[in-house]
C-alpha cells in the first residue's frame, strides 16, 4: 500500500483527504473538567517525571487515584500506570494493556488518553496499519472492569469522521450536557498538514451532527518543518473553554498554542473560537527544555491547583527524524491563571524541584518578582517566570535555602543592603551567605513562610513600598511584610 505520507518518513508529511460532512447529540457530563479553584500551596514534585514517555495523559479519578498513559518509543502498544500521587507515577508499575497485532491497527500506536464516563473506562488512541504505519486513524479501547490497572481491555471500535484521511489525537470532554470529541485531521480541501475539528458525540465511538473545523495552521510558528495543529487538550475555567494544542514539527520547534471560546457559545461554530496569535509555551534555552508539547491537564492532590502535563527533550539538536528520537520525557508543572481569567503556562522549567511563587501575605494579589534583576512586589505578573523561584539547597550549606530564579537558573535572590537583586554567584563565601536564608514558619501565619538571612540573623526578606529588602521587622505590619504564601 502506498504510504499516505509519500516518501516522507514522518507523520507530518500528510497527503490529502476528502471534503467535510456534518453530524449532532449529547451524553451526560463526566465532571472531568468541572470548575474548581486554581490556587494552592506548593506540592513536592521533581521533573522529569517519567523518561521516554511522549504525549502524556494524566487523569485524576473520583477515587483519588491518578492514572497515566502515553506513547512509548516503539509505538507498539498501550500502557497504564496508577498511583495515589502524581509523584508516585514516576515509580509506579507500568502495565501494557494492549499490544498491536498485524492488520488494521498494526502500525504506529500514538497518543493514548484515558477517560471515564458512563461508569466505564475508555482509552482513545491512534493507530496505523501493518502495511502502512502512517495510515493513522482514531480508535477506542474499552475496559471490562472498574480498575484500569487490572481490567481486561479490548477494542471497542474506530471513530469514523466525515472524511477518511490521516487523523489522530482524539480527546473527549463534556460541557453543558453534551459530550464532544476534538481531534486533528488532514483535509484535502485545506491542504497539507493537520487541522483541529470538533463534533458532538452520541456514543464513545460515534460522532453526530456537524463536524466543525475550528483551527487551521496560519501563523509562522504553526508551520515550522510541517504545517500542524494537533494534540488538543481541553480545560474549562472562568466561564471559558480553552483548548491547548501543539504546532510545528516534533523537534525543538514544537510548541503549544491556545484556542478560546465563551462557555455559553456554540462550540460547534468555528466563529466561537479565537486563536491566540502567539504560542503560549515554547522551548527555553536557559532551562534546557526543547519542544514542549502534546499536553494534558490534571489537578493537584488537594484539587486546588491546575497542572500542565507535557513532554519535552533536554537537548535541542536531534540526529535523524525527531519522531524516532525516544527522549521526549513526561513533565508536570503548575498552570497559573492571569487576572483576566486566561491561563498562563509560563516556561518549561528546568529539571528538578518545581519553582514556586512567593505571594504576599498582606497583599495577596501581589507576588515577588524580578524586573531588570531587581526584586519587587507586583500584581498581575503575566511574565510568569519572573515571579517563580526554586527553593534550592542553600549556597551557604547546612539547612539553608537559596531562592533561584526559574528563568535565569544560576541566579539567586541576594541581599545587597539597599535592595534585593537576582545575581549569579561570584563563588565567594560572602555571596553564598548573602544569598542564603533559613526558611521559617511565617511570622504572621504559621501556614506560610518567612526567610531569615544567614548573613544577618534577625533580618528577613520583606517588602516595603513594593520593593524587596532584607531588614529587621517588628510585629504587626513588619511581620506581615515578611510573610509569604508559597504558591
Amino acid at each position: 500500500m502506498t504510504n499516505e505520507f509519500g516518501s516522507q518518513l514522518s507523520r507530518r508529511a500528510i497527503l490529502m483527504g476528502a471534503g467535510a460532512v456534518a453530524f449532532a447529540a449529547a451524553l451526560p457530563s463526566s465532571g472531568l473538567f468541572d470548575a474548581m479553584p486554581a490556587s494552592a500551596a506548593a506540592f513536592p514534585l521533581n521533573n522529569a517525571l517519567i523518561n521516554q514517555r511522549a504525549d502524556p495523559h494524566i487523569m485524576k479519578h473520583s477515587n483519588g487515584m491518578y492514572y497515566f498513559t502515553a506513547s512509548v518509543p516503539a509505538y507498539d502498544g498501550l500502557i497504564v500506570r496508577g498511583a495515589s500521587t502524581i509523584a508516585g507515577l514516576a515509580t509506579a508499575t507500568e502495565r501494557t494493556v494492549w499490544t498491536r497485532t498485524p492488520g488494521e491497527m498494526g502500525g504506529h500506536i500514538w497518543a493514548p488518553e484515558l477517560h471515564y464516563f458512563n461508569n466505564t473506562w475508555y482509552m482513545y488512541f491512534a493507530a496505523g496499519t501493518s502495511s502502512d504505519v502512517f495510515r493513522v486513524r482514531p480508535y477506542v479501547l474499552v475496559a471490562n472492569g472498574q480498575d484500569p490497572l487490572t481490567a481486561s481491555w479490548s477494542v471497542l471500535g474506530r471513530i469514523f469522521t466525515a472524511f477518511d484521511s490521516f487523523s489522530l489525537d482524539a480527546t473527549t470532554f463534556s460541557h453543558n450536557g453534551t459530550r464532544y470529541l476534538v481531534w486533528a485531521q488532514n483535509e484535502a480541501a485545506v491542504g497539507p498538514g493537520t487541522n483541529l475539528y470538533i463534533s458532538a458525540m452520541s456514543g464513545p465511538t460515534t460522532l453526530t451532527g456537524p463536524q466543525a473545523r475550528i483551527a487551521v495552521p496560519t501563523y509562522a510558528w504553526e508551520k515550522v518543518g510541517y504545517t500542524v495543529n494537533e494534540g488538543p487538550a481541553v480545560i474549562i475555567r472562568n466561564d471559558r473553554v480553552f483548548i491547548a494544542f501543539s504546532a510545528s514539527a516534533t523537534d525543538s520547534n514544537y510548541c503549544l498554542g491556545l484556542l478560546t471560546a465563551n462557555a455559553t457559545a456554540n462550540l460547534l461554530s468555528p466563529a466561537s473560537w479565537v486563536k491566540t496569535p502567539t504560542p503560549v509555551f515554547t522551548s527555553n534555552t536557559a532551562t534546557s527544555q526543547y519542544g514542549p508539547g502534546h499536553n494534558s491537564f490534571t489537578v493537584s492532590e488537594d484539587g486546588t491547583s491546575d497542572l500542565n502535563v507535557f513532554h519535552s527533550r533536554n537537548y535541542r539538536d536531534i540526529t535523524g527524524d525527531p519522531l524516532y528520537d525516544p527522549n521526549r520525557n513526561t513533565r508536570v508543572q503548575k498552570l497559573y491563571w492571569n487576572a483576566d481569567g486566561t491561563p498562563n503556562f509560563g516556561i518549561p522549567v528546568a529539571n528538578g524541584a518545581l519553582p514556586v511563587r512567593l505571594t504576599s501575605f498582606n497583599f495577596p494579589d501581589r507576588v515577588v518578582r524580578h524586573f531588570d534583576f531587581q526584586a519587587r512586589l507586583d500584581a498581575n505578573v503575566t511574565t510568569l517566570a519572573d515571579s517563580q523561584f526554586t527553593l534550592a539547597a542553600g549556597l551557604a550549606g547546612g539547612s539553608s535555602v537559596s531562592l533561584e530564579s526559574a528563568n535565569f537558573p544560576g541566579r539567586y535572590l541576594v541581599d545587597r543592603g539597599t535592595s534585593v537583586r537576582v545575581e549569579a554567584s561570584d563563588g565567594t563565601a560572602a555571596f553564598a551567605r548573602l544569598a542564603s536564608f533559613t526558611r521559617r514558619a511565617g511570622l504572621a501565619s504559621s501556614s506560610a513562610a518567612s526567610f531569615e538571612s544567614i548573613a544577618n540573623p534577625g533580618r528577613y526578606l520583606r517588602h516595603s513600598s513594593y520593593v524587596m529588602y532584607v531588614q529587621t521587622v517588628a510585629a504587626g505590619t513588619g511581620f506581615s511584610d515578611a510573610t509569604f504564601v508559597l504558591d
